[in-house]
């Protein structure tokens, strides 16, 4: 999986093989900044096709090889997850283009799903000190579990990103990740008479979501590896079976002794297969100055014409 491409440095991640580090050089961070200028945000959020031009912009200056290695990468089991980030935090790097590079990164593997929370492509969110959300998504001295994304809504949910656009007085909240295949229980689990019941999964009302959805825990791929779709806050068990093989997930979920613990620095963006990796949050340390912005996307791959 490791290739050499000009301009960006590739390298296993020193936390896990399954996860690829790519990180790119300040030549062509440079060159990056004219074609991302043409474009400002609102273009991005109005104009889908400007997404890909600027996702051009960036393939073009590895002769169209990043694209192909981010498409083996995050589809290929035994990896499925990469870190992309500038290799040095150059002046001229803002919050805006670190929002147009996640987003030409992800429009060189899919495309995103409307993000109904905040009614773009994309959703942007603080962590902070104080907060009356009705989700662990911004409770900073909350651990947020193991899942994936998309439970709740009827779009296909192939892959997720999250970039750390900024972050001050911060101790803790690392990265948490799992592979399903590092996980201890998955045969446990996967085999679990309730495991491939439809559940209901719902969502609170800053979802912005107003239908529930009904599907299983666990699916199978198309050779008859585990697949999951969870996340501990949705799931609305019908019966008693439902409610303890759900708790039993989740305690077997946080007990693995696989758990990938990661700190991330500003700039980076973390991007992985959504049915075999896990993803979460370790609590901050209490600091009432405590601020981080992150940017989600989440879509599906393309699909062959």
């Amino acid at each position: 999986m490791i290739e050499k491409i000009d301009g960006f440095e590739i390298y296993t991640n020193e936390k896990s093989p399954r996860i690829i580090n790519i990180d790119i050089g300040e030549e062509i961070l440079n060159k990056l900044i004219f074609p991302f200028n043409k474009f400002d945000i609102t273009a991005l959020e109005y104009k889908p096709f400007t997404r890909f031009t600027i996702a051009k912009n960036l393939d073009d200056l590895s002769n169209n090889r990043l694209s192909n290695l981010l498409d083996k990468i995050i589809k290929d089991r035994d990896t499925g997850c990469f870190i992309i980030k500038p290799k040095n935090l150059i002046s001229k790097i803002s919050d805006s283009f670190l929002v147009k590079l996640s987003t030409a990164v992800v429009h060189l593997i899919g495309l995103p799903n409307h993000d109904a929370m905040t009614g773009k492509y994309y959703a942007r969110f603080h962590v902070k000190h104080n907060d009356k959300s009705d989700s662990y998504l911004r409770k900073a001295y909350t651990n947020m579990d193991l899942h994936t994304d998309g439970t709740y809504v009827k779009e296909k949910t192939d892959w997720l990103l999250m970039s750390k656009l900024e972050e001050e007085n911060v101790e803790g909240g690392e990265t948490a990740m799992l592979h399903l295949d590092d996980w201890e229980y998955s045969d446990e689990l996967f085999n679990d008479p309730a495991a491939k019941e439809n559940f209901t999964w719902g969502s609170p009302k800053s979802k912005n979501i107003d239908y529930k959805v009904e599907h299983p825990v666990f699916s199978s791929d198309e050779i008859g590896r585990p697949q999951i779709s969870y996340i501990d806050q949705f799931p609305e068990p019908k019966n008693m079976r439902q409610g303890v093989f759900l708790q039993k997930l989740s305690d077997k979920l946080e007990g693995s002794k696989n758990i990938i613990i990661t700190k991330l620095p500003v700039g980076s963006s973390i991007v992985a297969n959504n049915y075999f990796w896990l993803h979460g949050r370790r609590p901050f340390t209490q600091n009432k100055l405590l601020s981080r912005e992150l940017l989600r996307i989440r879509g599906k791959f393309f699909q062959k014409i």
